[in-house]
């Protein structure tokens, strides 16, 4: 009997397949493996500076033309929706190969949601692709000299005039300030109510006039952060995101969709205790047990920094609240860099003040400070975590 062809309407439809992370992470590592070369390798080590701009910049437009800029974002921005179990793969690959990122790793990460859940059409359209491409580069406008990680007592204003806010004061540790063409500004717009009820949030072209950009150079010889200076800057009130004094809302959004993110943390550490070990002068250093007894103890910060986001993330996947895990990772992830950039250097010896290994010395001290210092860090979890009463206020 010849077998009938059924009508189009009438046939299956493709099977899915039964593990979408594993066919991700095919996906993605056959597209590195014909696209990513050594030189994207080394472009991508430090931070970006002037002279790995263009090539940075190219290779993030191919990032996001085959969808690789940003999986977690929706498909209706540019990105492919991916789950946590995707996104984790995708941090993997991307970290087995040495692969860069997006130039805007802030802008995908952190702005680009608050503008995808409080923009407006206008502003979503405007800003969300430029910013998947890498073609207009993003800082965050948060840290002032007297308002570091108490976001809540900034200083810099803007005043509402007719159709346009005037703004005046200072921003520090703009991250990519000196590349950046945007900025997501915290000012504050009502002086007279609770501090951090008066916050509102700007997109401010940083060509606007009366803004001066500072490079602030850093131990590495690098200038991966600026000062801004504000002066009479007018803005349209366009530009504001969010409802009027509802800034601090914007900024505590938590709706970032790379939710699988803090893996970065221990993907990095483990890599970089790899390369550590590859070295040659490893093998002579490893016949002393102490050197060992530290290698083995780095090795199990970074099992149990594994352990935390696992549980993190199936937390996630449950509805659950992930409470104070994330103040964990970061704590354990800056005290973990320094410890391997010490052991670094005992087990190298001199070739450890040459090379990427002298940069990751000096690079490893702003770990403890960078994203939240320890100090900060220890009081979440001593507060949220452990249920202690709260760090007392200055008189």
């Amino acid at each position: 009997m010849t077998e009938t062809a059924l009508p189009q309407n009438e046939r299956s439809a493709p099977t899915p397949d039964p593990d979408p992370a594993a066919a991700l992470r095919r996906s993605l590592r056959s597209w590195l493996h014909n696209n990513l070369t050594p030189e994207l390798t080394r472009a991508g080590q430090r931070s970006p500076e002037e002279e790995d701009l263009d090539i940075l910049r190219e290779w993030n437009r191919r990032l996001a033309d085959a969808g690789w800029a940003a999986p977690a974002w929706p498909v209706e921005h540019g990105g492919r929706g991916a789950d946590i179990d995707e996104q984790l793969a995708y941090l993997e690959e991307m970290s087995a190969a040495s692969a860069p990122g997006p130039v805007n790793v802030i802008g995908v990460s952190n702005i680009a949601p608050a503008i995808m859940t409080y923009g407006t059409d206008e502003q979503k359209t405007r800003f969300l692709e430029p910013m998947l491409r890498g073609d207009e580069i993003w800082s965050q406008g948060m840290s002032e000299p007297d308002a570091g990680s108490d976001l809540a007592s900034l200083r810099a204003s803007a005043v509402l005039d007719g159709d346009e806010f005037v703004i005046n004061g200072q921003k520090t540790w703009n991250s990519l300030g000196t590349l950046a063409d945007w900025c997501q500004l915290y000012v504050r717009t009502d002086p007279t109510v609770a501090k951090h009820k008066g916050i509102s949030c700007l997109l401010v072209d940083l060509l606007s006039p009366g803004i001066e950009v500072r490079p602030l150079r850093t131990i590495t010889g690098e200038q991966p952060f600026a000062e801004l200076f504000f002066t009479d800057v007018r803005v349209p009130v366009t530009t504001l995101l969010g409802p009027l004094h509802e800034g601090w809302k914007v900024a505590m959004t938590t709706l970032s969709f790379e939710r699988a993110g803090v893996a970065r943390l221990h993907l990095g550490l483990s890599k970089k205790l790899d390369h550590l070990l590859a070295e040659p002068e490893s093998a002579r250093a490893l016949t002393d047990p102490r050197i060992r007894q530290r290698v083995a103890g780095i090795y199990a910060d970074i099992a149990c920094m594994r352990w935390m986001t696992n549980r993190s993330l199936e937390q996630m996947r449950s509805g659950q609240p992930t409470g104070a895990t994330g103040s964990m990772a970061k704590l354990s992830w800056g005290r973990t860099e320094q410890k391997l950039a010490d052991l670094a250097m005992d087990v190298l010896g001199e070739a450890s003040v040459l090379g990427p290994w002298a940069y990751n010395l000096i690079a490893a001290r702003q770990t403890t400070i960078a994203g939240g210092t320890t100090e900060i860090n220890l009081n979440i979890l001593g507060e949220a975590g452990l249920g202690l009463p709260r760090e007392p206020k200055p008189a």
